[in-house]
């Protein structure tokens, strides 16, 4: 597998995923994927579950996480785990940037 070792900061590229729900792979590797998210108030990231473990960082805004049964009030500098196969989705509650690790590496995240 090719991968990116480093990425420059831009607003090109980023892949329009639901309404009011854009991401970017910003770098991968061998076993792990790098990604931001931008979230528009009022839209909702719908339950999901997939088997890449995911970790994430609220960089600004709020968002309400949900991870199985349980419901989290995210605010900036705020963090997550969430192990693969895991159902969670997200209310955002405030235009919000979120940056997320996935491993192993998303093959649909890919450029």
């Amino acid at each position: 597998m090719r991968y990116v070792g480093t990425s420059k900061a831009s607003d090109q590229g980023y892949i329009r995923v639901l309404d009011g729900v854009e991401r970017k792979t910003l770098t991968y590797g061998e076993h792990t994927l790098f990604t931001e998210f931008r979230l528009e108030k009022g839209h909702v990231l719908p339950r999901h579950q997939h088997p890449q473990e995911q970790t994430g960082y609220l960089v600004s805004g709020h968002i309400l996480l949900t991870i199985g049964d349980e419901k989290y009030d995210m605010e900036p500098g705020d963090s997550w785990a969430i192990l693969g196969g895991t159902e969670h989705g997200a209310e955002i509650l405030e235009d919000s940037v979120a940056i997320e690790v996935f491993s192993p590496v998303r093959a649909d995240y890919l450029p």
